[in-house]
């Protein structure tokens, strides 16, 4: 009996038996063949934080068609698909399905408890995920699969990190990096997004010390961060100021005695000439406080509400502190005046809250030594940018990188592998869970608490996802891969980490092409 053909396309029978098929008999697999030549791409891991959208429909349909292609060019084509364990994302996701459903916050499960939660998030949102990409269609070696927190990946950070430590290129200090008290979490510069905002500039009177009705008129467009106030700066060629440089000031509402430094940093042409000094709350103080011998002192914590010692003020939100110091300013005749004034502010680029500036201890990478390598790959077009305007927007930003912030206060995420002796105070970095002090063989240590940028890890994906730092099989044959499909968004974020690492670690760049497509947006505009 002769079957019918139905009168309608019917996908959800159609593709799901040929994609079986394609399955069954191997056709994504990549097998190494010494006599073809390899092509390999990696798939830009998608975020295990929830479904897949648009923007990851047109990015697997770029690499499909590559790599499709280059198979039946006769290459021995691999297309490695995987997941990233996003660490802000998927445990701000976690933390609010907990609150919500069942009225509880990761303190009251402890770490080891939360983070199973976050696991069976994993198990549960990623097979999604996987499922989704079959029914696209993409032609991935799901035998590959990986995970930026699976064992072999893992392997792979806590060798970068430790390599990367021997060498002094990673560092622990206490610098002004970026906080959003939202998410209580350190930030890297490239996950501080910046708005146009309109503000204020607050101009306010500071007495100076022994000269009664003698003031110098600061402005600031945060008063909240006054009460850190260490110090007051101006020009050393300032005519206006040469007399009372050395002398001090006094801070309004809290009565501290501080030093007027004079200082090169400061603009002699702008406002009054006089600077109020914030060293724990403002980058540029902190530079002008490590060379004047200013004080440092925070007065947000990490909430972003005033420490105790404040009075009234202590325990305010900022925003609310903002108000109550402006109000008392004004009451005691202090305020000399208010102005309008649009300013850049930095937000997080996850939760979109205003960022902070604050002083805090952080692990750094040394970004001057292995920008250098990264610049040199692309300048002589060992890795092309397709379109090749890119490459500008890529040099740009590595040739005034910063030095990258890698420690974030959260649980999810590979732990520092770090260890402190509570005895002697030494710092056993290890490869391996340390169970002793290094120095003093103390059993009295205990492990940092925080864990790395999820970007450390995701740095490391051309190579961590074919066995490094093993010389596997497949590391040997399909590294370095080939092409990179992404958008022009993740430049700074992956694209500019990817090639630096692999070239640190690898001795060769990971690809010797970028494609950057666009990204699809909504009606308003918002991708």
């Amino acid at each position: 009996m002769k079957k019918e053909l139905p009168k309608v396309y019917e996908p959800q029978e159609v593709e799901s038996r040929v994609y079986e098929t394609w399955e069954k008999n191997g056709c994504f697999k990549g097998h190494r063949d010494p006599e073809r030549k390899p092509f390999t791409i990696v798939m830009p891991p998608p975020n295990v934080t929830g479904q897949l959208h648009m923007g990851h429909a047109m990015d697997c349909a770029l690499q499909d068609i590559l790599i499709r292609f280059k198979r039946m060019e006769g290459y021995a084509a691999l297309w490695v698909p995987g997941m990233d364990h996003a660490g802000i994302a998927t445990q701000i996701k976690v933390e609010e399905e907990l609150r919500t459903k069942e009225g509880l916050t990761r303190y009251d499960l402890g770490r080891e408890k939360f983070l199973e939660r976050v696991w069976d998030w994993k198990h549960k949102y990623g097979d999604r995920i996987v499922k989704q990409q079959k029914k696209m269609g993409v032609s991935c070696d799901w035998d590959r699969a990986r995970f930026t927190m699976d064992e072999g990946c893992s392997k792979a950070v806590r060798e970068v990190f430790c390599s990367l430590y021997e060498k002094g290129l990673i560092y622990k200090g206490s610098r002004i990096i970026n906080w959003c008290p939202h998410c209580v979490t350190a930030l890297s510069d490239a996950e501080v997004e910046y708005q146009d905002k309109p503000g204020y500039f607050w101009h306010i009177r500071y007495p100076i010390q022994g000269e009664e009705g003698r003031y110098v008129i600061v402005a600031t467009t945060r008063p909240e961060t006054m009460l850190g106030d260490t110090g007051v700066a101006v020009h050393p060629d300032d005519e206006r100021y040469k007399d009372i440089v050395g002398k001090k000031c006094i801070l309004p509402l809290v009565g501290r005695e501080m030093p007027i430094v004079a200082d090169e940093y400061v603009d002699m042409e702008f406002g009054t000439g006089c600077v109020k000094m914030t060293p724990a709350h403002d980058p540029n103080d902190f530079e002008v406080g490590l060379r004047q011998n200013l004080e440092t002192i925070r007065v947000l914590d990490d909430n972003g509400k005033v420490v105790e010692g404040y009075g009234k003020y202590s325990g305010m939100d900022r925003y609310e502190a903002r108000k109550a110091i402006v109000a008392d300013l004004e009451e005691q005749g202090y305020l000399v005046k208010v102005e309008p004034h649009q300013h850049n502010v930095g937000t997080c680029y996850r939760c979109h809250s205003d960022v902070e500036p604050i002083i805090s201890a952080q692990w750094f990478v040394k970004m001057a030594p292995l920008a250098k390598e990264a610049i040199r790959v692309v300048e002589e077009g060992e890795t092309k940018f397709v379109p090749d305007r890119f490459s500008k927007t890529y040099l740009n930003w590595m040739e005034n990188v910063h030095d990258w912030c890698i420690s974030r206060q959260l649980w999810w995420g590979h732990q520092i592998p770090v260890w402190y002796c509570d005895d002697c105070g030494h710092m056993t970095v290890s490869r391996e869970d340390a169970c002793e002090c290094e120095k003093c063989h103390s059993k009295n240590i205990h492990r940092d608490p925080d864990v790395l940028d999820t970007w450390f890890s995701s740095a490391l994906w051309p190579f961590s996802t074919l066995g490094w730092p093993e010389k596997t099989e497949d590391f040997e044959y399909f590294y370095p891969t080939d092409v990179l499909v992404t958008g022009y968004d993740i430049i700074f974020f992956w694209v500019a980490r990817m090639i630096f690492s692999s070239c640190e670690h690898t001795g060769k760049a990971p690809f010797h092409t970028v494609l950057i497509h666009g990204l699809v947006r909504d009606d308003k505009g918002r991708k």
